[in-house]
This record gives structure tokens, sequence and C-alpha cells, in this order.
């Protein structure tokens, strides 16, 4: 599914943000990333996203070395990987049916099918009463909800997460890495990078921990 070869990132203003990191992650896999912040945890995610690029290395998903891909190449691939990003990126103008909804318009999905799908994902994350409400009438914590819906209304093959429940108290915090794991169980590999160890040894699956940009641990957090 995930194949990290060498993969070595560098930005401007920090210097190296991932040196030489090598791993695979297999179909139907949950793995956690932990570190310290600034361990390159996030620019990983990106890489796999095809949000950034590597300075050296490959990055393989699906078979395919995402450096090569065209542009129409990048879009096919994120409607194959669901993110959850940790700034939520939701369209503020736009309801929260609307951000749900936005890119299977543009794919063509009927409207009566994109709303039932819609309304199935923002259940599942306990947010079906919100379905008009516009972000700026939400707390943080229903933003990140929202946000995590919305990342499974494709039902993505691969669905990774940056820091999904960083504002969420721990029993709903434990409600959605309990999601995560069921997402997981139906088959979607899933990447979770997160600061929550109690959660992490909770759940109990592979855990990679990254300390300033290199990967120094990959085993059982328990």
């Amino acid at each position: 599914m995930i194949q990290l070869v060498g993969v070595s990132r560098r930005h401007a203003r920090v210097g190296a943000v991932l040196s030489d990191v090598t791993t695979v992650i297999e179909p139907a896999e949950m793995v956690f990333l932990t570190g310290p912040s600034g361990a390159g945890k996030t620019t990983l995610l990106r890489l796999i996203f095809r949000e950034e690029s590597t300075d050296a290395g490959k990055v393989l998903v699906f078979g395919r070395d995402v450096a090569r891909l065209s542009e129409a190449e990048v879009m096919a691939h994120r409607r194959d990987v669901g993110f959850v990003f940790q700034d939520f990126r939701l369209l503020p103008q736009r309801t929260v049916l609307d951000n749900l909804t936005f890119v299977q318009r543009a794919l063509g999905t009927p409207r009566s099918e994109r709303t039932l799908r819609a309304f199935d994902a923002l259940s599942r994350v306990g947010m079906q009463h919100a379905l008009r409400s516009l972000p700026r009438e939400l707390s943080g914590g229903e933003q990140q909800r929202v946000a995590i819906a919305r990342a499974i209304i494709g039902q993505p093959r691969l669905l990774l997460a940056d820091e999904p429940t960083g504002s969420l108290d721990q029993t709903l915090a434990t409600a959605i890495f309990d999601l995560f794991t069921e997402l997981n169980a139906a088959g979607t590999t899933v990447v979770l990078a997160t600061h929550d160890l109690e959660q992490v040894r909770r759940v109990g699956r592979r855990t990679l921990v990254l300390e300033r940009g290199r990967l120094v641990s990959d085993g059982d957090p328990r």
C-alpha cells in the first residue's frame, strides 16, 4: 500500500524535516505515527497525500511513485486518499453539507446520493444535526468531527489523519479512535499521527516513532 524508500525532505527555514525514512505499510493495516512536535509527522503525511514532494527517496502509494504523477493523476490519487487535516480546512462560507459534498458534485454524483452519503458520514461522528450549519457556528471539536466526516465520505482506500483528536476531550477522543479502528476493520488502511499516547497504547496497533525527522522506532506501543 505505502512504501517509503530513503525519504528525505528539507524546508528552507528549518532545514531537514525528514531524513532517510524507510518503511512499508501494508494494505488494511492501521499504523500510528508519533513523536514530538517538529519531528516530521505532518510532512510525512503530506508526502503520502502528494501535497509536498520529497527532496530525496521515493514515496510509493498503491504501487505508484507519487512524484511521477501528472496533475490529473494527483487529483485521482487524492480521491483514493482521505485526509483529516489538523487545521480542518473547512470552507467557511459553505454549510457542513456543502463542505462534505463539494468534491462529489464535481464528480457528478447525483444530489440525492450526495446527501445520503453526507448524512451517513456525519452520523458516524455524531454530527448529523449540523448538516445545515456553517463552520463558524460550530465549536472547534465539532469542526474536527466534520473534517473527519468529510475525509471518510468517499470511502477511501487509505485514510490519513493529522492529530484528529487534538481539540477533543478523552471521552470523544476514544470514540473517534474507535471509529478509525472500525474503518480499518472494514478494510481501510489508516495512518494516524497523534500525540495521544494513552489512546495509542489503548488501541495497541503498530506505531512508528519519529524524532528530528528520523524513524527511531517501529513496533507495538505497549
